[in-house]
């Protein structure tokens, strides 16, 4: 039986090269893969997904108003579904990712964020919390020493931002992973 997976950890915590690794070991055993990510995600050119270990693949962009389920209808034979940044997705297509799961038996691994900088769920993280057969983190580490679960979004003096748009793309220059504690200590420190 096949099941919708959703995996999720803090900014640098290797999600994305966890899922081109995955990506390899089903093509390796003879499965064809369907890789997608949102439009949103453009850091590394529109249909380019690259960890920041330096794995890289190309990918089909699934916008905003593209019904996910009629895509992969049209796309082929795929015999596993692998979304990056699937908090970018919006609920209806985390919806459509399940059907798949139910109508046509295709495990689906989604990879991505839990909460943005305000530890607020993205719309496709909450979906996938209320929808997933199976929930795992893959952690890091808060400076500290303590596990990341936060992603604070800090400003070019490293200062912890809490106002803004809930998306910003960006990386070891706009985000840093912490613990909550530490989040909390530098949100409120002068």
């Amino acid at each position: 039986m096949a099941k919708l997976y959703f995996k999720y950890g803090a900014m640098g915590s290797s999600k994305t090269a966890q899922a081109l690794i995955t990506k390899f070991n089903y093509e390796e055993l003879g499965f064809n893969v369907w890789l997608i990510k949102p439009s949103t995600d453009t850091r590394d050119g529109a249909n380019i997904i690259r960890s920041r270990i330096g794995l890289s693949e190309e990918a089909t962009i699934i916008t905003p108003s593209q019904n996910i389920k009629d895509e992969y209808d049209k796309s082929g034979n795929f015999g596993v579904i692998i979304a990056d940044e699937a908090q970018f997705f919006t609920e209806a297509q985390i919806d459509e990712l399940r059907s798949i799961v139910d109508e046509e038996d295709i495990p689906v691994l989604a990879f991505g964020l839990r909460t943005d900088f305000q530890t607020k769920f993205f719309p496709g993280s909450k979906r996938l919390m209320e929808i997933a057969d199976s929930i795992s983190e893959i952690k890091t580490m808060c400076a500290c020493g303590r596990k990341a679960t936060v992603n604070a979004r800090i400003d070019e003096n490293g200062r912890i931002i809490t106002k803004g748009e809930q998306v910003l793309l960006g990386g070891n220059d706009s985000y840093v992973a912490m613990c909550h504690r530490c989040w909390k200590l530098k949100r409120l420190a002068p």
